[in-house]
């Protein structure tokens, strides 16, 4: 008789219901559950609670400064612009965040605020003695890009990433490249030299001809007008054309064309192909694609898409969320 009532019980109870209790074990296993370290420190040595409470906080501290970390480099950016060349979209300390993950699948479009890596400053370190470099008078602490110099660089043209410097050792393979650096003569003295460098055939970069180098390059933010295969063409009066017709994008905006070193975009000019022109919006005070010419695709890292500094100006920016580009 009691064997009959015990499997009526067993009857009773459904088949969701076991499962529902088995979870719920489960689950009041996992959270009894000590941390990793403290599991793995418990097999060589006698933990006090005090300890493991100390080791389950760095455990947390630990994870979620790896989960930053990944956010950060994976993901998103967090930057401030030290200048005024954007204003008035980006103002001086202006802290946002920048959208590196979705670009991975999709390109920037022509009137999107951009950030990229830009070379701000690449000095020689050494000359290799017997060098193409060292026959050619390249000397150490000469400066091949320096911050604001638009009147130096490589093959007759500023150096705005190493990836272009690269590229114009790489052609000029087995002919003379122009190398026109600026040179410190005393602390308030410099000067600059031009000479010419014989390319070895294979040379590739800078050690192939000699050159030790130190780099330093800064994020820069500016606005981005036209891609590779585009003509770009700040006309009188400060329009923007691309491709011979005004562009509708840069409709409401003016462009400065005047100003000592301006080279680039002030005629029709290509944009070469995997390359940008860029500008800053406040043009009277921007060192942007009219001086040093085109931002490779490489260097390409994000677009601005919320701004966090100042709380007056906390939002959405750059066309993200329905705000605006401009």
């Amino acid at each position: 008789m009691k064997k009959g009532r015990a499997r009526l019980s067993q009857k009773k109870t459904s088949w969701p219901a076991r499962v529902w209790r088995w979870y719920q074990e489960r689950r009041r296993r996992r959270q009894k559950k000590p941390p990793w370290a403290v599991r793995l420190l418990r097999r060589r040595y006698q933990l006090s609670p005090k300890s493991e409470r100390i080791l389950s906080w760095i455990e947390t501290i630990v994870e979620v400064g790896l989960l930053f970390w990944l956010i950060i480099t994976f993901v998103t950016v967090r930057m401030t612009v030290p200048t005024g060349s954007m204003i008035p979209a980006v103002l001086p300390g202006d802290s946002f965040f920048v959208d590196i993950l979705s670009y991975h699948f999709r390109r920037p479009t022509s009137g999107s605020i951009v950030v990229f890596w830009f070379l701000e400053e690449l000095r020689v370190t050494d000359v290799r003695a017997g060098s193409p470099a060292a026959e050619a008078g390249l000397k150490k602490g000469d400066y091949l890009v320096a911050p604001g110099r638009w009147d130096i660089g490589v093959g007759g043209e500023p150096v705005p990433s190493l990836l272009t410097l690269s590229r114009r050792i790489a052609e000029a393979q087995g002919n003379k490249l122009e190398f026109t650096v600026l040179r410190e003569l005393s602390a308030r003295e410099a000067q600059v030299i031009t000479t010419w460098v014989q390319v070895p055939s294979g040379a590739k970069n800078l050690e192939d001809l000699g050159i030790e180098y130190k780099a330093r390059r800064a994020r820069y933010v500016k606005r981005l007008v036209a891609v590779g295969g585009q003509t770009v063409h700040i006309a009188p009066g400060g329009k923007i054309y691309i491709d011979g017709e005004p562009s509708p994008i840069f409709a409401d905006m003016t462009y400065s064309r005047s100003g000592v070193g301006l080279r680039y975009g002030i005629e029709p000019t290509l944009v070469p192909q995997g390359h940008y022109f860029v500008l800053g919006d406040n043009t009277l005070n921007s060192y942007d694609s009219r001086y040093w010419g085109f931002v490779p695709e490489q260097e390409f890292i994000g677009c601005p898409f919320f701004r966090v500094w100042p709380f007056s100006r906390f939002g959405p920016m750059n066309g993200y969320f329905w705000s605006s580009r401009f």
